[in-house]
This record gives C-alpha cells, sequence and structure tokens, in this order.
C-alpha cells in the first residue's frame, strides 16, 4: 500500500507515455476510517462548531479555536495527485497546498455517489449503503444509477443514517447547501444532505456568493456545504490535463480565491474532493458486451467501469470468477463478495446492505476499465478519464484548511 501522506506526483496518470513512472499513482489504498479520511471532515468541522457528541477526528480545534462559522468545498474530482497538476494554472490552489493542504483518503468505491453520502453521513460506505455508482436494487434486476435517482426506492430507507447535517442542525447550527439548481430534491441529494436549506447556484461566481452569503447570515453557529462538478466533467470528458482540464482548473482556482477573500473574520474554509481521475488509453480498455465470456453466469451488472459488481445466477460464482480471471489476468482483481468486504474498503457492512454488493466484485488495476457498450450508455465508451477504484490516483484528496 502506497503511503498517503507522500508527496503528490507531478505527471497526470496515462499510460501512454512509457517513460513515466506510474508507480506511486496506481498503488492500492485503503480508507483510513477514523482519523484520516473523508468521513471525518463533517464530524470534525462540528466538533469546531461545539456540537455535542461529534468527534474531532481530524484535530481540527486548535487550528480553528474561535471559528463559529465553517464552510466546506467539495471540489469533484481534484485529487491530491491531481493537485500537482492542476497547480500551474490555480496559483491559489498552490499556495493554499503548500501552507495548509494534507492527504485524506476518500471511501470505497472512489465514485462521486458514494463520496457525496460518505462526506454528508460522516459514515463510510457500508453504513450507508451507498455503495456504488449504480447498485442493483435486491431482489430485483433493477439496477439504480445513483445520478439518475429521484424517490424510488426511498431516500430515506436506501439511506438510514442521520446526516452529519442533520445532526447539526438539532443542535442549533444553521445549515445551508449550496450546488447546482437541478440537483436539488434528487434521491442523492436527499441521501447526503437533508437536514440543510438548499440553495441552488450555477458557475463559479454563484457559487462563491451564495455560499458566503449563507456564511455571513446570521450570529450563531453556520455550516455552508458547497459543490463544484466541472474539473470531473472534464477530467471525464477530455482527460486529466488536457486543454479544457487545465481551464476547469482554472475556474477552481477563481472559486476558492473569492472564497478565501470573502471569509468573515470568525469562519474557516475546509476544501476537499470526491476522487481523483486517471485517463485510460483505448488499448487498457474491456468491453463486457462484446465478450460472451465475460456474460456467461452473470444475470446483473452493476458498479462503474473501474469497479463492476456481478450479480450471477444461482451457482455460478466460481465459473464466472474463473472466466473473468482468466480474460482480465493482470487487469484487475475478482473478489468475492466476502473477500471484498473483508478488505475494509466498505468498513462494516450490515446485513441489510451486503445484497448490494455484487456475488463477484471486480476492481482494476494500473489503468484498465472494463466497459458495457451496449448496456450502459455510450457515452461511457468515449470518456477519457475514469475512477472508482483503488489506487492512490483515485483514493488519496486532500484536505486544505483556510482561516478567515
Amino acid at each position: 500500500m502506497t503511503d498517503p501522506t507522500a508527496t503528490p506526483h507531478p505527471v497526470p496518470v496515462s499510460s501512454g507515455d512509457p517513460g513515466v513512472d506510474k508507480g506511486p499513482f496506481l498503488a492500492p489504498v485503503v480508507p483510513e476510517y477514523g482519523g484520516r479520511s473523508l468521513a471525518d471532515v463533517l464530524p470534525s468541522a462540528l466538533a469546531v462548531l461545539g456540537v455535542p457528541g461529534a468527534v474531532d477526528l481530524l484535530g481540527l480545534a486548535d487550528e480553528l479555536a474561535g471559528v463559529r462559522r465553517v464552510a466546506v468545498l467539495l471540489v469533484d474530482g481534484l485529487g491530491w495527485h491531481q493537485v500537482p497538476i492542476a497547480t500551474p494554472y490555480a496559483p491559489t490552489l498552490a499556495g493554499l497546498t503548500a501552507t495548509t493542504g494534507r492527504p485524506l483518503t476518500c471511501g470505497f468505491p472512489s465514485t462521486t455517489p458514494t463520496s457525496l453520502v460518505t462526506l454528508g453521513t460522516g459514515t463510510a460506505s457500508g453504513a450507508h449503503g451507498v455503495l456504488g455508482f449504480s447498485l442493483r436494487i435486491p431482489g430485483t434486476d433493477r439496477v439504480l444509477n445513483h445520478l439518475e435517482w429521484v424517490d424510488e426506492p426511498s431516500p430515506l430507507r436506501w439511506q438510514p443514517v442521520t446526516t452529519a447535517l442533520q445532526r447539526a442542525r438539532a443542535a442549533g447550527v444553521a445549515v445551508t447547501v449550496v450546488s447546482r439548481p437541478e440537483f436539488g430534491g434528487t434521491g442523492l441529494t436527499v441521501a447526503a444532505n437533508r437536514g440543510g436549506d438548499y440553495r441552488g447556484a450555477t458557475g463559479v461566481e454563484a457559487l462563491a456568493a451564495t455560499m458566503l452569503a449563507a456564511l455571513g447570515a446570521g450570529t450563531g453557529p453556520t455550516l455552508v456545504s458547497g459543490y463544484h462538478p466541472d474539473l470531473d466533467r472534464h477530467g471525464h470528458l477530455s482527460g486529466v490535463d488536457s486543454v479544457p482540464w487545465r481551464t476547469a482548473a482554472t475556474e477552481v482556482d477563481g472559486l476558492l480565491a473569492r472564497l478565501v477573500d470573502g471569509l468573515p473574520p470568525d469562519a474557516a474554509l475546509l476544501v476537499t474532493a470526491d476522487h481523483g481521475q486517471l485517463n485510460v488509453p483505448a488499448g487498457h480498455r474491456f468491453d463486457l458486451d462484446t465478450d460472451p465470456r465475460l456474460t456467461a453466469g452473470v444475470r446483473v451488472v452493476a458498479g462503474e467501469p473501474r469497479v463492476r459488481y456481478l450479480h450471477v445466477v444461482p451457482g455460478a460464482t466460481e465459473d464466472v470468477r474463473a472466466a473473468w480471471s482468466q480474460v482480465l489476468g493482470a487487469a484487475a482483481r475478482v473478489l468475492t463478495r466476502e473477500e471484498a468486504v473483508a478488505t475494509g474498503w466498505f468498513g462494516p457492512v450490515p446485513e441489510e446492505h451486503l445484497a448490494r454488493v455484487g456475488d463477484l466484485v471486480v476492481v482494476c488495476n494500473d489503468t484498465y476499465a472494463v466497459l458495457a457498450s451496449r448496456s450502459e450508455s455510450p457515452m461511457l465508451s468515449r470518456l477519457v478519464g475514469f475512477h472508482g477504484a483503488d489506487t492512490a490516483a483515485e483514493m488519496t484528496i486532500p484536505l486544505l484548511v483556510v482561516r478567515g
């Protein structure tokens, strides 16, 4: 396992350049729940704000003594190892990383729905149950895409954990969530952020202005949670360190500068991410829909290209495992559900959430991916950047801490 405290590598992850040493990027990382993970950010912020029962697992209390307002900004796709790639176009980010930056791990899988709920609840993925980008609904052959989730299954049943925002509000903290207008009221937003007043904002200027307005309103303890998606989107569409990605990094820098400049004296800004990202070259892509060896015995495929959950027909587990292991070889690990849970990736998984994990879990190594060109959106096959697996490039994320 790589050391996530190591200095981030200044080269984007792509196997297209044989001269690049990709080792530090691609070594596996296990989530460090309970002291150095995304799940520990909001509990630590609540402890700073004096919420009873909240534990400062990140040790922020001394650094933020006297703070009564906390803003938490999640920049989608800004992994720890992507920060040095972005800093030539992001001087504010460079300065904050040099002076206040520290690495954390996200949860597993390293994907947006899982991480948003991990942040929002302050728990590992096994506890909250949003265990991947898409999951089979137990007892059915239906696959729930968490980004297209509206109200079925009920977010309150599918994700039963009380959120950090609910705990904060119950303790008298004013709580606001700022994100894109179209995300308001979705199943994922309710699962991750119930308990906060939702305010829609499109673009970095509106996001900064709305977050600062919420942060400055009132006189009591205040928590504001903000989300910015564009860096991840351009990484997916064009690749990490592409021209559009660099432009998005510059926009992130403007957002950070605006927030830092506008912080009230008794406020702090915490900046983190949901995952990192890496580029997957054309020669590292398998297509399960065009290879009958990968569909034999498989009833439902869920997850995403870097982590696949395979739900198999009764009695086919060993045959499916053998076939996928033979076809993918060193490109992936094929584990049973029990083996995957035993790694600690998900934290403890209660019985009611176990069936959401596949009978087999396929985790890609290096810069490989398993696509499904016919059964999933064709857009996925056209993406350049991916995430979801357990490499340092995907799992290690930054935490930047700024006082007003």
